[in-house]
């Protein structure tokens, strides 16, 4: 599975890289803090595939990079997505590494 940094990612939001960010977390976790991405929650995935592009860079982040790990090796396995990336760490990371004054709950 390809992984993506914080730093790269805030590198590619910084430069203007064309790239779709995809929050996998419940709503009540993207109300406290978000990276600007679309919501689709992890259980609402798969009844929202046409929202998820299959060409582009589509980078997919949860709390701390588990879920979102969990949804992209699903649609690479049974959807034959290619072009997803995980944020290592997820907004944890982000948090840490980028933007400390993010609210994780």
């Amino acid at each position: 599975m390809q992984e993506i940094s914080v730093q790269a990612l805030k590198a590619w939001l910084d430069s203007g890289e064309p790239f779709t960010l995809i929050d996998v977390r419940e709503p009540y976790e993207a109300e406290l803090s978000t990276l600007g991405g679309k919501l689709i929650p992890m259980g609402e995935v798969l009844s929202r595939l046409s929202e998820i592009p299959q060409t582009g860079k589509v980078v997919m982040h949860c709390r701390s990079g588990g879920r979102s790990s969990s949804v992209i090796q699903v649609l690479q396995e049974e959807f034959g997505y290619s072009n997803l990336l995980n944020l290592k760490g997820g907004i944890m990371a982000w948090a840490a590494e980028i933007d400390p004054n993010i609210n994780l709950g």
